[in-house]
């Protein structure tokens, strides 16, 4: 078996055992997998470190701790996905839930693990199972590997083949109303109706967003009421915020509050608590400029274009290693597109051209701390 054919049989495995975000009985038997793999390259076992409930698979280095290669198991696709949209090839390439972000890219790190050869021993990798969600359970354990070693390198895929130099932080709102139940037929003005102030927030908030700065503000779940006939005494508002930088962050956390104070006054007696707030800080281009040079050249070593580079919307465990002000590249999974989406699918080709690019970043990042 060539190495591009199993590359290929085990994105097809992987992808065909379903993990959504902290699941444990299947992120275990994901991981079952992926443990054999990571044996078989490094030549030793890795910890199994749950947290709250949550696995995660880590392999420390041998040696000196120099590169940590990042990724995450998980996708946000319920179970039952498979069965209805199973692991395919097909044009050169394979499709499946989770097949681009990012299974694609855990195959990436083994196979560039093996062909990095003695560089290997001063790599450490981590596998988490909650990042779509959040990475509550994850966070400390990131940092806490992160903070000894030189690099990050994170398998998250690529944007149309460029690599991620730029994320925004996030921060996640969960506004509460509190109002007063009452009969919608006899009695409606006897109630405080949670729902109607619920929409004025989800139409003012909006405004908070400055797209000349990056900043989206968006409602993107809602909950409230009982039943048709009873005025809402409840309800919920999810609100996703991004952002280039913190202070643009800071500003609009600012602003969901003075706007609770502002309409404590004319909302009709319903009540506003809001929880949440920062998730992800951004993740800015500096500290990956260097890396992004190193990713260049080990493409044209390898013969391959060299990639483009971009800022994206979405947020990654290379938010929380950059903010630690460890040089960080995010984005080093292979070509493919449709993340999150029914169409999702990863190039089969990119696959073995990344590993080797991967594997020549980790062959000079080591020779270059041993130096």
């Amino acid at each position: 078996m060539t190495r591009a054919e199993r590359a290929l049989r085990r994105l097809g495995q992987l992808v065909s055992t379903e993990t959504p975000s902290g699941d444990a009985p299947r992120l275990d038997q994901a991981y079952t997998l992926i443990d054999a793999w990571g044996t078989e390259a490094l030549g030793r076992r890795p910890e199994r470190v749950v947290v709250d409930g949550v696995p995660h698979l880590l392999w420390r280095a041998a040696g000196a701790e120099r590169v940590l290669l990042l990724c995450h198991a998980d996708t946000v696709f319920p179970a039952g996905t498979i069965d209805r949209r199973p692991f395919r090839v097909e044009g050169g390439r394979a499709y499946g839930p989770g097949v681009f972000d990012m299974k694609a890219g855990i195959v990436v790190a083994f196979e560039a693990i093996e062909a990095a050869g003695s560089a290997a021993d001063q790599v450490t990798l981590l596998v988490t199972g909650d990042e779509e969600t959040g990475s509550a359970t994850s966070r400390s354990l990131i940092e806490r590997v992160a903070a000894g070693v030189e690099t990050v390198l994170v398998l998250e895929p690529s944007m149309d083949g460029a690599l991620k130099v730029g994320r925004k932080g996030g921060s996640f709102y969960r506004v509460h109303f509190h109002g007063l139940a009452a009969h919608a037929g006899l009695e409606p003005e006897s109630g405080r109706n949670a729902l109607v102030e619920m929409a004025h927030w989800a139409t003012e908030i909006v405004d908070v967003a400055d797209p000349s700065q990056g900043t989206t503000v968006t409602p993107t779940l809602a909950e409230a009421g009982t039943a048709m006939n009873v005025v809402p005494d409840s309800g919920v508002l999810c609100v996703d915020v991004r952002a280039l930088t913190m202070a643009e962050l800071d500003r609009v956390d600012l602003a969901l509050r003075d706007l609770a104070k502002r309409r404590a006054d004319v909302s009709g007696g319903v009540t506003v608590t809001i929880s949440g707030g920062l998730n992800r800080p951004p993740l800015e281009a500096a500290g990956s400029l260097r890396l992004v040079e190193l990713c260049r050249a080990e493409a044209r070593r390898a013969g391959l274009p060299e990639p483009g580079t971009a800022t994206v919307g979405g947020a990654s465990d290379g938010n929380f290693t950059a903010a630690l002000g460890i040089p960080t590249l995010d984005g080093l999974g292979p070509t493919g597109g449709g993340a999150h989406a029914e169409h999702e699918w990863v190039e089969v080709s990119a696959i073995g051209e990344q590993a080797r690019v991967v594997a020549g970043m980790l062959r000079t990042l080591c020779a270059q701390s041993s130096d």
